[in-house]
Formats: C-alpha cells, sequence, structure tokens
C-alpha cells in the first residue's frame, strides 16, 4: 500500500507530461502536413540541387544515347 503513495503521483505526472507534449505538438503545427514528408522522400530534386550549387564547376552532364555509345 505504501508503493501505490509513489506510484500514483508518478503516473499521474507521466500522464500530465504526455498530455503537455500532444498539446504541445497541436499547438506547433506538427500534424499540419501528415503526407508531405512521405511524399518527399518521392521526389528526386538531389541532381537539380547538385547541378544549381556547382553549375560553375561541372561540366553539363552527356546523355547515354545508342548513337554515342562506342561500338567495338
Amino acid at each position: 500500500m505504501s508503493s501505490l503513495v509513489f506510484l500514483v503521483p508518478l503516473a499521474l505526472l507521466l500522464g500530465a507530461s504526455a498530455l503537455a507534449a500532444f498539446l504541445w505538438s497541436l499547438k506547433s503545427g506538427q500534424y499540419e502536413d501528415l503526407d508531405g514528408a512521405a511524399e518527399r522522400i518521392l521526389l528526386d530534386d538531389k541532381d537539380d540541387r547538385i547541378a544549381t550549387e556547382h553549375q560553375d564547376d561541372v561540366a553539363p552532364l552527356e546523355r547515354t544515347t545508342p548513337q554515342n555509345i562506342p561500338m567495338k
């Protein structure tokens, strides 16, 4: 019975902190764009960023087409 004196306030404190964290996440907009992160992983914009960041340093990419493949 003496352990309940310790465990009940601890459980109430943990529940209140979880509720406070949930309310903070609602207030700060954490749940506004749930599909954005899932769709952002599918976008392939890494090549575009590299090309614009190092435009002066890097030669343009040459596409491999049947006309420019050397035949042996």
